[in-house]
């Protein structure tokens, strides 16, 4: 049974971290692309970062370069969002989202809400 199971999100203040962690079951995690997506009330489904199947590449959205951080432990089988100088615009629900590099299947989690606010 294929899982992504998020967890760390909360209520955080402006300024503020959290460290968001997506652990995998079921599925050769090591040979997936891993990415962060958030989706905010009434907006569409944002992607964030990607990280590469053996961690050595990621990409970020503009609106999170310099403020966010993916990264991953194949052999923890887990991938990581390091997020920083949070804002209240970053307020929403955060999915992981894995892509087989080779297999093109794809998985999400179910989702880990993070609110930022004073």
């Amino acid at each position: 049974q294929v899982q992504l199971i998020e967890s760390g999100g909360g209520l955080v203040q402006p300024g503020g971290s959290l460290r968001l962690s997506c652990a995998a079951s079921g599925f050769a995690f090591g040979g997936y692309a891993m990415s962060w997506y958030r989706q905010a009330p009434g907006k569409e489904r944002e992607l964030l970062a990607t990280i590469t199947s053996g961690g050595g590449s990621t990409n970020y959205a503009d609106s999170v370069k310099g403020r966010f951080t993916i990264s991953r432990d194949n052999a923890k089988n887990t991938v990581y969002l390091q997020m920083n100088s949070l804002k209240p615009e970053d307020t929403a629900i955060y999915y992981c989202y894995g892509r087989g590099t080779y297999s093109g299947r794809t998985y999400w989690g179910q989702g880990t809400q993070v609110t930022v606010s004073s």
